[in-house]
Order: structure tokens, then C-alpha cells, then sequence
């Protein structure tokens, strides 16, 4: 297993936001953690990233123990983190933002590669190349915080709401560069409020009810299963 979560709990400060939370993601799968507000979907995602400490459990990433290391050293170890709301730096151009996300690695030509390869997934990036991020659509940002997470050459990639606010041809966009990422064998966690969408991206799905999981299984299963159809496909 590529990232295991075991019994996971978060506090914010009193207030027990997760609780005994397991997730485990297999290596090139996509996995997908749905709920309504205030579930814990971006919690759980935190603690992954080492961004929120934990309270109880464990968290292993390659059969190592990463719940004690700083969102930094996460990050050197594979992870690499999309957060809600894309979180670009504003008043940087697109090639720095996408440079900032290589700022562990001392692979001075890998790097440049890899720019490349962004800039050939994402075409608009290269076209924006010296543009101030802040003025580019909500798309192009969404594609610049993939691109800059891609940057850190990740094994595992957390994607917190990123259809969020866009328009639905964008989304389609987002979800087939998702699609892609994965096919070349990067695993992701996907946090969704868009459940429908989740469902059909991933292979395996976690359901969050105020902070407890309260049911999980094959993404396929979940999107047949009556309560879920009613409570978050609106079906």
C-alpha cells in the first residue's frame, strides 16, 4: 500500500474535527474522499500532508511512519498537495510559481525537464509564461497549482475541491488532466464536493459524515448506493 492512514484523529483545539479516520490509497489508484461540509474531507487531507498534526493514529507513506514530519519533509518524501482555493502566489509570474514548486530539488536539468513537461501538458501555461498569476481565469490557476504540485515530482498527489467554482467545461477539463496524471502512474487522493464527478474519476471511495467515515468501497459501488445517490448525487 502506497499511503495508509490508520485511526486517524484531528483537533482544533477542543473541537474533534476527525476521528478514527483510515484510509488507505494502493499505488496508481485514485482514490476519493466525498462528504458534505464540514465532514472532515480537507482535514484528512491536511493531516496527509503533514499541513495539521495529528491526535491519535498513524500515517505511513511507503511503509514509513510520516505523521511526525513537517509539511516540508512530506513533500521531500512524495507527497505533493493541491490545496482548496489553489493557493498560487498572486503577485509572481507563472514560470516562478511553477519553479517554487521544485524548491527541494537539487536535480538542476531534471527540473528544467520537468518545467517542460508541464508546459506541454499545460499549453496555456507556456503561453502565460511571464504573466502575473493573478490574472489569469480560475481555470488557468487551477492548472498552474497542478502543474506547481507536479513540479516537486510527486509519487502521490492530493487534490483538495479542485473543480471548485469553475465553469463545467472546465471541470471536464480539470477531471480528464486528472484522468491523465493517473494513467501515467501517479497515485491521487481526491477530495470532491462535486460527488458525482469523484465517482466516476476514482477507483476507491471514503464517505465522511462529522468527522467519522461512515461508509467506503469501490467507487463504482458507492455511486449505485442509495444512500449516497440521495444524500450527495441528488438523485
Amino acid at each position: 500500500m502506497l499511503l495508509e492512514m490508520k485511526n486517524i484523529a484531528v483537533n482544533y483545539g477542543k473541537i474533534n474535527a476527525i476521528r478514527n479516520i483510515s484510509v488507505a490509497v494502493p499505488e496508481g489508484k485514485i482514490v476519493t474522499i466525498i462528504g458534505g461540509n464540514g465532514a472532515g474531507k480537507t482535514t484528512t487531507l491536511r493531516a496527509m500532508s503533514g499541513m495539521l498534526p495529528i491526535t491519535a493514529g498513524e500515517i505511513t507513506f511507503e511503509g514509513k511512519r510520516i505523521d511526525h514530519l513537517p509539511a516540508h519533509k512530506v513533500v521531500a518524501n512524495g507527497i505533493a498537495h493541491v490545496p482548496e482555493g489553489r493557493r498560487i502566489f498572486p503577485d509572481m509570474t507563472v514560470e516562478e510559481n511553477l519553479r517554487t514548486g521544485a524548491f527541494l530539488r537539487k536535480d538542476a536539468d531534471a527540473v528544467e525537464e520537468d518545467l517542460e513537461d508541464v508546459f506541454t501538458r499545460f499549453p496555456r501555461l507556456r503561453e502565460r509564461r511571464t504573466q502575473m498569476a493573478k490574472t489569469m481565469s480560475g481555470g488557468e490557476q487551477q492548472m498552474l497549482a497542478i502543474g506547481r504540485a507536479l513540479m516537486s515530482k510527486p509519487r502521490l498527489l492530493l487534490m483538495d475541491e479542485p473543480s471548485m467554482g469553475l465553469a463545467p467545461v472546465i471541470v471536464e477539463e480539470i477531471a480528464q488532466i486528472v484522468e491523465e496524471i493517473n494513467a501515467k502512474g501517479l497515485s491521487v487522493v481526491l477530495v470532491e464536493q462535486n460527488a458525482e464527478l469523484a465517482l466516476e474519476l476514482a477507483d476507491y471511495a471514503y464517505v465522511l459524515e462529522t468527522g467519522n467515515a461512515a461508509m467506503e468501497g469501490p467507487a463504482d459501488e458507492l455511486h449505485g448506493n442509495e444512500h449516497v445517490r440521495a444524500a450527495y448525487l441528488g438523485l
